[in-house]
């Protein structure tokens, strides 16, 4: 006997008296941690996006442009990966490169470029978590894998959430989900952290309020 075969013959036992018409109970989880006002909210995902190593910065819609630029030249960016659907505005006083999403684009070229930036579909306050969902303000997946530095624009509050569960409303189970929480890193079994391995080293948040 497989230990397959093994476990399906337990669950088998323990389910030999479990009346066939009896219903499964529904655990009543919570969906959200405490009650926050939206401030509140927005503080905490950028109290926990900084304790997983993001930086953070707020800023009104007019002032997006100014400092897009000003994170990207303090980083050193030569060229910038841009999803078909980002605001040109976003960029317009940027002074690099911009290199369009493009489905032929190899991964040796993208490792080419220096920055992407991207919006997101939702963020988990709770959690410190941005999801991206390949619409064409985040564009394909491997843009925001390969570059090291990735900037994501996230507006607030619309598309700020406290909890995962909530996050999950709002998200389409069929489309390329990316969730992140913080820059891309790993721990050898001595505990030593190294980032970068799996996508950018450094993660850029920026809080765009509307005014």
């Amino acid at each position: 006997m497989s230990s397959r075969e093994r476990v399906l013959g337990r669950v088998r036992r323990a389910l030999a008296n479990v009346p066939g018409d009896e219903a499964p109970v529904a655990r009543d989880y919570l969906r959200e941690h405490g009650r926050r006002s939206v401030p509140e909210t927005v503080d905490l995902l950028a109290e926990n996006l900084a304790d997983y190593r993001a930086i953070v910065h707020r800023c009104a819609d007019g002032q997006l442009p100014g400092l897009l630029m000003r994170l990207l030249a303090a980083h050193g960016s030569q060229s910038v990966a841009v999803p078909p659907g980002l605001p040109p505005s976003w960029l317009k006083a940027v002074d690099a490169t911009l290199v369009q999403d493009r489905a032929a684009s190899t991964p040796l070229e993208l490792d080419r470029v220096d920055s992407v930036v991207t919006g997101c579909a939702v963020a988990v306050a709770e959690t410190g978590t941005i999801v991206l969902d390949g619409s064409p303000d985040q564009g394909r997946r491997r843009i925001t894998l390969v570059p090291d530095h990735h900037i994501c624009v996230v507006r607030v509050p619309d598309q700020v959430v406290a909890s995962v569960p909530q996050a999950l409303e709002r998200l389409d189970p069929a489309r390329p989900l990316t969730w992140i929480s913080g820059p891309s890193a790993t721990s050898d079994i001595e505990l030593d952290r190294v980032e970068g391995v799996h996508g950018p080293r450094t993660l850029e948040v920026v809080l765009l309020s509307g005014s």
